[in-house]
């Protein structure tokens, strides 16, 4: 089966990241964390498909950190004290939990231990409001950090970069030509 587009064409620096550079470009607040090597825990919130996994996955691999990943769709308490207990053995672990506002409370509660105590940092993604969807106590553990719907200049971007680097696009010889109707299906 054949690697998804998006998956293809997934930066893996925070330099290749298109989009979000009022976090991520030159002076930014996440950019100079990422570059001390030390990140806190954070949420990351936004709308889908504007750079929540990618960021976290450029985090690790910037860091060079164990990375774990869990998906609050098909995780629960159990999953969770697995990461923490392997976490312990480990030095500066990241836990990126995807869809955090769909962890209910114990869920939750089963993080702040371990999020307090800096054995993980946490990166979570949520497309809900983090105020209203993540408990305070974890919250007030987090920064959350607002992701912004990509430009029309980074569809574009993004277009012409997935033209240029992608080997199947390439094969097909794939010509744009009309990028505002492209655009639109965003």
């Amino acid at each position: 089966m054949a690697i998804p587009l998006a998956e293809r064409l997934r930066p893996h620096t925070i330099d290749s990241l298109i989009g979000q550079q009022h976090l991520t470009g030159a002076g930014s607040i996440l950019r100079k964390a990422i570059q001390a090597g030390n990140i806190p825990s954070m949420i990351l919130w936004g709308p889908p498909g504007v750079g929540k996994t990618t960021i976290a996955n450029i985090i690790a691999a910037t860091l060079q950190v164990p990375f774990y990943t869990l998906s609050a769709i098909s995780s629960g308490v159990k999953d969770v004290r697995e990461v923490i207990e392997a976490a312990k053995t480990q030095e500066r672990c990241i836990l990126f939990i995807d869809e955090i506002h769909r962890f209910n409370k114990g869920q939750q509660d089963a993080l702040l231990g371990a999020v307090e105590k800096g054995v993980v940092t946490l990166i979570g993604a949520t497309t809900e409001n983090p105020s209203f969807e993540v408990n305070a106590a974890l919250l007030s553990r987090c920064q959350v950090y607002v992701l912004k719907p990509l430009t029309e200049s980074d569809l574009v971007t993004l277009l012409h970069t997935a033209l240029a680097t992608d080997e199947l696009l390439q094969q097909k010889k794939c010509k744009l030509k009309e990028t505002a109707a492209l655009i639109n299906i965003y």
